[in-house]
């Protein structure tokens, strides 16, 4: 027993001495991860469905401070806010931290998205899809989203006396995608697609546990038919760029497909093509097609979207990864644990938007006054979601014609859950009336 004591008590101090330059002076955050696999979860989800989850964060600052630590989608989780952290997020490089969401949205849209990647193959596909989305590009297809409102209004709203816009909203946005994204013409198979993905789309913030007859399974199955009808799509689209004389810039997928390298060979792959294509997933004379030129003087209907967006963010927030050890804010954030941001902590926040609470479109009128990586529904920086002006474009074209063409008066109170994405809990019913005479 002497022996072993003299040992252990020469070892100790040795053993101290070799991993004091190892160990960091810094401590994680205050917090706790909960009960494995389960986390926090289930609270973050239910605060988002009750609309509450600002509330439920602001209790975990009041309590943390500014950073804590949690369990979120089965991975311990660092939460922070604000301007710098913000800041922090958008601008790191891929050494520092890369993409990563819960695993129920990896699962869906598939590892090669531009969610999940970093550093140059991140910049691979950007770039390709750059070629899309790019304005130039987005000039020539303001006619056929143009198209598609007017057809989606005289089937969903003219002769109407009631609407729900909700369900409406989804199947305009999903019409779109079909036609500029995937190259789908009306008719069964894109009234399918429409179908998949708003099944998929209802799963994408779930806890994954793939069971029979959970939200989960449901998208999972609906995510899979999209990828397949999508893999159909790509060899369609192959054997039509084949022929001389066909727009390779028609659709997403015939630009991606035409997408070649100095050697002449594919520079996206077909994983790449699917799982980016999921990721992606408005003064004329009546009956005139929109143009780019008219969208450009539609400033005052820009900012009125730019408000709402700032009041009721589509993304509550996001995820990122620790690649190594990260010091932040006087803590050590591990490497490989997540980092979760929000995008409502600046939006709502008064010292940077007075009066949060007041809509009040005149607050974009100098755009230059906002704080940078203080209003972020799109991202900010390097990682600015690429398809901002596509959502722009058919927003823009959206407001005009029902604006020109009803007024309403909305027939339930305005609340809304969160499931990922703001959801009117009624489906926002409106009593709708025709103008008259229009001319614009």
């Amino acid at each position: 027993m002497n022996t072993l004591f003299i040992v252990l008590t020469l070892l100790i101090p040795i053993f101290l001495l070799l991993t004091k330059g190892r160990r960091s002076p810094k401590r994680v955050p205050p917090g706790s991860l909960g009960i494995p696999i389960v986390g926090h979860s289930l609270h973050l989800l239910r605060a988002m469905r009750a609309n509450t989850a600002e509330k439920w964060l602001q209790q975990r600052i009041q309590i943390y401070g500014p950073i804590s630590k949690l369990s979120l989608f089965g991975k311990p989780t660092v939460f922070i806010h604000g301007k710098d952290a913000n800041k922090f997020v958008f601008t790191s490089d891929s050494s520092t931290l890369s993409n990563s969401q819960p695993q129920s949205v990896k699962k869906l849209l598939g590892d090669r998205c531009l969610l999940e990647l970093s550093g140059q193959d991140h910049k691979r596909v950007r770039d390709a899809l750059g070629l899309f989305l790019k304005p130039e590009s987005l000039k020539s297809y303001v006619g056929k989203m143009d198209e598609e409102v007017r057809m989606h209004i005289a089937m969903h709203w003219e002769g109407k006396q009631e609407v729900k816009v909700l369900p409406l909203m989804k199947t305009l946005t999903f019409n779109i995608i079909c036609a500029l994204l995937f190259g789908i013409e009306r008719g069964a198979r894109r009234e399918k697609l429409v179908d998949w993905f708003q099944e998929m789309m209802e799963g994408m913030w779930s806890i994954p546990i793939n069971l029979p007859f959970t939200r989960y399974n449901r998208s999972l199955q609906a995510s899979a038919s999209i990828r397949n009808m999508t893999k159909d799509l790509i060899g369609e689209k192959r054997m039509e760029l084949a022929k001389k004389g066909v727009n390779p810039h028609k659709d997403l997928i015939s630009c991606m497909l035409s997408t070649r390298d100095e050697n002449n060979r594919e520079v996206i792959n077909e994983n790449e093509i699917m799982d980016n294509v999921m990721l992606i997933a408005q003064s004329k004379q009546k009956g005139e097609l929109l143009t780019w030129d008219d969208l450009a003087k539609m400033k005052y209907s820009w900012r009125v979207a730019q408000e709402t967006l700032r009041m009721v963010s589509p993304i509550f927030g996001g995820f990122r990864k620790a690649v190594k050890d990260i010091e932040y804010d006087g803590y050590l954030i591990p490497k490989g644990w997540q980092i979760f941001w929000v995008t409502n902590m600046t939006h709502m926040d008064s010292s940077i938007f007075p009066e949060s609470s007041k809509f009040d479109p005149a607050r974009f009128n100098n755009q230059a006054s906002i704080p940078p990586y203080c209003f972020i529904p799109f991202g900010g920086g390097p990682r600015i979601c690429p398809g901002y002006e596509f959502a722009r474009i058919e927003t823009l074209i959206t407001i005009h014609h029902l604006v020109t063409q009803f007024t309403w008066k909305l027939l339930a109170d305005n609340f809304f859950k969160r499931d990922p994405m703001p959801v009117p809990t009624e489906g926002l019913p409106i009593q709708i009336m025709p103008k008259t005479n229009i001319t614009s």
